[in-house]
């Protein structure tokens, strides 16, 4: 049971993770001004790609 939840924060870790690397320019167009724009999509990247290595690995050693 707890292997399968594990499983699951880390399949939704990972996605989120995804998500933000994917998304990141239309994410900052919504929520930040103009010249922060191109600051805050490189810092959404960098830390979209390190939850998804975070929510793959929890994935990893949990199977």
């Amino acid at each position: 049971m707890g292997k399968t939840i594990l499983v699951g924060i880390g399949v939704i870790v990972a996605l989120i993770g995804v998500i933000m690397v994917f998304d990141a320019r239309t994410l900052t167009k919504k929520w930040f001004s103009f010249g922060d724009q191109n600051e805050a999509s490189a810092g959404m990247k960098i830390i979209g790609f390190i939850l998804g290595i975070i929510g793959t690995l929890l994935i990893y050693f949990n199977i």
